[in-house]
């Protein structure tokens, strides 16, 4: 589908005069739909809307008059599948999205308006209208300086091949905050010179798929945000003259964000050792023992404007054998995005050595250190206590944003260390198309909230049309439409819908033809009462993942 610009309502004709409705002698200036662009707003599945086509003609030198042309033209649906329209203009919604409706003079001449259907309990991400993929408009953008802005667009394809203006419905990052920032609407604020990535996310509610769509915004002029300090890790080493080596860490501090990136091998750091005859250090900061002594390692950054900031950490060289040196360190996966505040991610920490077994797993060894460059919002697990079984290497999700994990792995005679970093982020998703509340696997989020996920299914004989219904936690109606009864579409045998933890949940079994309700299981009976508003409906406390079954006979 070929979009057309929203605030152009009106197209002009450049053929013919409309046939039936105007004389061969009248000149048309214009045809219109009514309602026109962002208008019209259906909310059920079968509910109709009448468009209307006028054109306007000027008779020779005459004055001009509106004729109305609705049957006269040719009308069309850019997908069918959201909405039909009939020959007379009359729309009919049939699933959650948005649509364009044409209307098409027999000269090729034609008018178009759109057309949103909001159902309830459905949203663009049904099953068969899944967004597929998501454009950015413009794919890229440029200002001169500092402070300007510029707008993004999120447009968005469906599975059925509509498409979905997404801009205030996606998740919107930059992927670098000295560059500039990009609010919830898509609008894009320079703060220093450089290039950044602008990103949007969007989860779909059925399957929980996620797509994302990229564009380029430059800052031609204006200096870069400078780096502020730098931190080396780990602070000391201990090798030996033998020529093992021990890797350092290089994080470096933006002033005004306060966001820490790893520089260890930019190309703004330079490496140094103030006494390369006991130790080397590489440009990747990869220090090397050489002879006894101690020495002190630099990593000095220079920002764009100039400025030095700098950290250092110190190496300390023996003339020991190197006991079963560790040569270099690995944490698996390099990078893991969480869905939700509260999920958590499991790191490997994976050492090679010099001598047999090669290749160690060093996850829960008591002689590995496991860091988070911000605990109070992303903490992970240590093995303090050295136990074989524990659950080092796993980190939480408290709220929206990203980390850096650091391994520390220390050879147990020499103490050497060497290091290792990953990424543990958990983005934003914004609320869906229809207005109900954030995706389940949002991480917007208040710090410290967790979710519990709510799971019902029929325990009972009718599998045909039985049905469970849930409103979400700030009251939007059936968020959970469980079971084969769902009028809109069959929903799951089971289902589940995610609610912050303490949230109380009223599950009801709608009275269907046909269908005997033979209660709820003891789990419902167990976790919260039943609601003295009838005997369908049961209320429950989340306080877990709480799974509940009804009986349908």
């Amino acid at each position: 589908m070929t979009l057309r610009p929203r605030t152009s309502l009106l197209l002009v004709l450049l053929g013919l005069p409309l046939a039936l409705s105007l004389t061969a002698c009248n000149k048309v200036e214009a045809v219109s739909i009514i309602p026109g662009a962002g208008i019209e707003i259906l909310t059920a599945a079968g509910q109709t809307a009448q468009y209307t086509a006028y054109a306007t003609e000027q008779m020779g030198s005459g004055p001009t008059t509106t004729a109305n042309v609705t049957t006269s033209v040719t009308w069309s649906s850019s997908n069918p599948n959201i909405a039909t329209i009939n020959s007379s203009g009359l729309a009919t919604a049939v699933g959650a999205g948005y649509v364009e409706i044409t209307a098409v003079a027999s000269d090729g001449a034609l008018a178009a308006s759109d057309l949103t259907v909001n159902i309830p309990g459905t949203t663009t991400g049904s099953t068969g209208n899944t967004i597929a993929s998501i454009s950015i408009i413009p794919g890229s953008q440029s200002v001169s300086s500092p402070s300007q802005t510029s707008q993004f667009l999120a447009i968005g394809t469906t599975s059925s091949g509509a498409t979905v203006n997404l801009t205030s419905q996606v998740a919107w990052s930059s992927s670098s905050a000295q560059i500039a920032t990009v609010n919830s609407s898509g609008l894009a604020t320079a703060i220093g010179q450089g290039t950044t990535t602008i990103t949007t996310l969007y989860a779909n509610v059925v399957g929980g798929t996620v797509v994302t769509g990229t564009a380029t915004f430059t800052v031609a002029g204006g200096t870069t945000e400078q780096y502020t300090a730098v931190t080396i890790l780990p602070g000391s080493q201990a090798l030996s003259a033998s020529g093992q080596t021990g890797q350092f860490i290089a994080l470096a501090t933006t002033g005004s964000t306060g966001l820490k990136t790893d520089v260890t091998s930019s190309s703004q750091i330079t490496w140094s050792s103030s006494i390369p005859t006991i130790a080397t250090v590489s440009a990747s900061g990869l220090a090397e023992g050489v002879s006894a002594g101690s020495t002190t390692i630099t990593a000095e950054l220079t920002n764009p404007d100039g400025s030095v900031v700098s950290g250092t950490a110190t190496v300390a060289i023996s003339l020991t054998a190197a006991p079963e040196p560790l040569l270099s360190l690995t944490i698996i996966p390099n990078s893991v995005t969480a869905g939700a505040i509260g999920d958590t991610a499991q790191f490997l920490a994976i050492g090679t050595y010099a001598t047999a077994p090669y290749v160690r797993d060093l996850t829960n060894s008591s002689d590995l250190a496991w860091i988070s460059t911000e605990p109070n919002y992303f903490p992970v697990n240590s093995n303090t206590g050295g136990n074989s079984g524990a659950s080092a290497g796993i980190v939480t999700a408290m709220t929206n944003g990203s980390t850096v994990i650091i391994a520390e792995a220390t050879n147990p005679v020499d103490k050497t260390i060497q290091t290792a970093t990953a990424t543990f982020s958990c983005p934003l998703i914004l609320p869906n198309l229809t207005g109900n509340p954030p995706t389940p696997g949002s991480c917007n989020q208040a710090q410290n909230q967790l979710f519990s996920t709510l799971t019902v299914y029929n325990e009972g004989l009718n599998t045909s049309n039985w049905v469970i219904t849930a409103s979400s936690a700030t009251g939007t109606a059936d968020v959970i439409h469980c079971g084969p009864g769902w009028p809109l579409a069959n929903g799951g045998s089971v289902c589940s819908a995610t609610y912050p933890l303490g949230t109380i949940v009223t599950l009801t079994a709608p009275a269907q033809s046909g269908v005997s309700f033979g209660g709820w299981s003891t789990n419902c009976l167990a976790q919260g009462t039943v609601s003295s508003t009838g005997p369908n409906t049961c209320t429950v406390t989340l306080t877990t993942n709480d799974t509940v079954g009804a009986i349908f006979n």
